[in-house]
């Protein structure tokens, strides 16, 4: 399974331990469980392991996690607008209401994106280059009219039409967002220069022997885990891989090339092309390299690309060691015991590097007898950053 960085195949390593916790945790219901499976599984016997002191971790669980991946990929934007956050938070909370067809709540949200929108305006465009302020000016003024047609669709309650209105409202929401992202956000350290680098975002189509995946590469949270997959999608290098099913259906993976090799070689150096871990805590400047947040003291975090979403695109790596990772890669198949409510154990462990943003519906029928037919960078390889050669 991922973990074991001879075969990198599915065995009894640290997925089945953790999932066995979980399963305590989760028929038990006591949070005395949950702590203990973190401890004694995740950091030793839970002691820290720089002052030799137990560890007292405290956890209140938190709100509704957000499970949509383009929504995911929408607060990942590094932005800082507080009234299109407003916005977009408001027409994204419809859908905890609409389908229980819940009218009132949905009208207050309807009723806030209106109210930031007349009296925000000028704030939301101040965030916008003057050489995009134009493009930006029309995108508003069509964010606007539709949350006037989504309003008269609350109003006459035509479900169909609400659903239709938000997720018209928040691809521009998207795209005006996008508007505001000048530059990159921070600087990755210079020992991984000689890595690809993805400094924004692409987009990857997979064609499989069940249908087409599409995957949002988000190296503005992950850009060397993202400019990786970036860089070996661009030289073929998945063309005709099989998939290798988690023993317990978790995860399907792949990225194992033929032969005894259980990553890329780099044809450059013929060396194996080790990538470190890579995770963003909401509200750093950069990401934490090399430790597992556990490692470092960080429990039950609030990432910029947590697991919550089926379909979370992340790197695959030796059990024992976080900066094993190379080509293989995995697909998280969403699952209530390894992320319930306010309790996600997979954030931290492995690193997220994008979403599949299209075809589920393919993802829940490939099998380990299924392979990649070809892949393809369809959008955003302007963003790929060679390596710099020492």
């Amino acid at each position: 399974m991922i973990g074991t960085i001879q075969v990198m195949k599915p065995t009894q390593s640290v997925w089945s331990n953790i999932v066995s916790k979980i399963r305590l945790w989760w028929k038990t219901s006591t949070l005395t469980l949950v702590l203990v499976a973190l401890s004694v599984s995740l950091s030793g016997a839970g002691w820290n392991t720089t002052t030799s002191e137990p560890m007292l971790i405290s956890v209140l669980a938190r709100g509704n996690a957000i499970t949509d991946p383009n929504a995911i990929l929408r607060y990942a934007l590094p932005i800082d607008n507080e009234p299109i956050r407003k916005i977009q938070g408001a027409i994204e909370d419809i859908s905890n209401h609409l389908r229980g067809k819940r009218w009132p709540p949905i009208v207050k949200d309807v009723k806030e994106a209106s109210f930031v929108l007349t009296l925000k305006s000028n704030q939301i465009l101040d965030s916008i280059p003057d050489d995009r302020k134009s493009q930006g000016g029309t995108l508003l003024e069509e964010i606007k009219e539709g949350v006037t047609q989504l309003r008269e669709a609350v109003d006459n309650k035509d479900k169909e039409q609400v659903y239709l209105k938000r997720r018209d409202l928040l691809s521009k929401i998207t795209d005006i967002e996008e508007l505001m992202v000048t530059g990159f956000p921070f600087e990755v350290p210079q020992e991984y220069a000689n890595l690809p680098q993805l400094k924004g975002r692409a987009t990857v189509e997979i064609e499989t022997t069940k249908g087409n995946l599409t995957v949002v590469v988000d190296g503005y949270s992950a850009p060397v885990n993202g400019g990786n997959f970036v860089d070996l999608v661009q030289r073929g290098f998945y063309d005709g891989l099989p998939f290798l099913d988690s023993e317990d259906d978790f995860a399907l993976q792949t990225g194992d090339p033929p032969g005894s090799d259980a990553g890329f070689i780099d044809p450059e150096t013929g060396e194996y092309r080790a990538i470190p871990i890579e995770v963003l805590v909401k509200g750093d400047k950069e990401p934490i390299y090399e430790f597992t947040l556990e490692d470092v003291g960080i429990y039950l975090p609030d990432l910029a690309l947590p697991f919550n979403a089926y379909g979370a695109v992340a790197l695959a790596r030796p059990s024992l060691d976080p900066n094993g990772g190379s080509s293989q890669f995995f697909f998280f198949k969403f699952d209530s015991e390894l992320t319930p409510p306010g309790f996600n154990l997979m954030d931290g462990r492995y690193s997220v590097f994008g979403y599949l943003v299209d075809g589920k519906e393919v993802l829940e029928k490939l099998t380990d007898k299924d392979k990649i037919i070809s892949a393809s960078v369809i959008d955003g390889l302007d963003n790929l950053v060679e390596p710099q050669q020492s």
